[in-house]
């Protein structure tokens, strides 16, 4: 059955959903999204995604045609549309159409789009057995030039950085802000585990919020893992206890591998996998 999308306030077949060739989104990148996921026909975390979606779009001036209770509302008829109950949500505005040139005055209404379908982000068994990244050296964007903070469609700095792990035959990469330390992955936040401490870089070295990134703040520290938001180098990486990532696609996975560095003991730790459990029982609570 072909998948139905959210477009423009109506629900049409996928093969008509049609975004313009002269749209801003995709002649400039000039747009906003939000990955969200359903867990037994719940929504996770709606109300924040939606609140960083409606903030990035306000950072980049783009006013955008809904409110949050009616995008809100229009996640939930994609959905039973779909007749989903475990999916992965890509809710996308872009500046709408306009003439050539990069001038966002010459643009009309902003168009409003949302998929869902589902989604693998790594094979499953990496999540029993860990995964193999790498150091890009491709480096996250400057905050003065595009806030990290913004989700916006343009992720060419992330696709070059996941181009470099594509060529050393691993899943992702870790890429370095524009001052040496940790920032964050091609698509998912970075955390590591020192002495008992769960540790990731913090808001200001250049990441974007994530919204399981702060889940799993909220777990640990609900289970009484202390916690810190610091400046991270590679050398703190290559000697760390236990890493992992998260993402809304990813979820929770470990990193048993850095650069070619064993990390701990080589396999998922201890904290990582009492973390991977109290997520997915989360995320799957009624």
């Amino acid at each position: 059955m072909e998948r139905k999308i959210w477009f423009n306030g109506t629900l049409l077949p996928a093969s008509q959903a049609n975004v313009s060739v002269y749209d801003h989104g995709l002649l400039y990148g000039d747009g906003v999204f939000e990955g969200i996921r359903q867990y037994n026909g719940r929504v996770f975390e709606k109300t924040a995604h939606l609140k960083r979606l409606f903030e990035s779009a306000h950072a980049i001036r783009l006013p955008i045609p809904y409110t949050p209770d009616q995008l809100a509302q229009a996640i939930e008829d994609t959905l039973v549309a779909n007749n989903l109950q475990d999916s992965y949500i890509r809710l996308v505005v872009t500046r709408g159409p306009g003439t050539l040139g990069i001038s966002p005055q010459n643009c009309g209404a902003a168009c409003t789009f949302i998929i869902a379908d589902s989604i693998q982000m790594y094979p499953a068994d990496m999540y029993a057995t860990g995964m193999s990244i790498i150091t890009a050296s491709t480096t996250r964007t400057h905050p003065n030039s595009l806030s990290p903070k913004i989700k916006s469609l343009n992720y060419l700095n992330n696709v070059m950085a996941k181009w470099e792990a594509i060529d050393a035959g691993v899943p992702e990469a870790v890429m370095l802000n524009h001052l040496g330390f940790v920032c964050e992955c091609t698509g998912d936040n970075i955390f590591i585990v020192k002495n008992n401490r769960l540790i990731t870089p913090p808001e200001e070295s250049g990441i974007l919020i994530g919204v399981t990134r702060q889940t799993i703040i909220d777990l640990a520290l609900t289970a009484g893992i202390p916690v810190d938001e610091k400046n991270l180098t590679r050398y703190d990486l290559y000697i760390a206890d236990e890493c992992f990532l998260t993402g809304t696609g990813a979820e929770v996975i470990p990193v048993t591998k850095i650069d070619t560095r064993i990390i701990g003991s080589g396999t998922p730790g201890p904290l990582t996998q009492q973390l991977m459990t109290s997520y997915r029982k989360k995320v799957r609570s009624p």
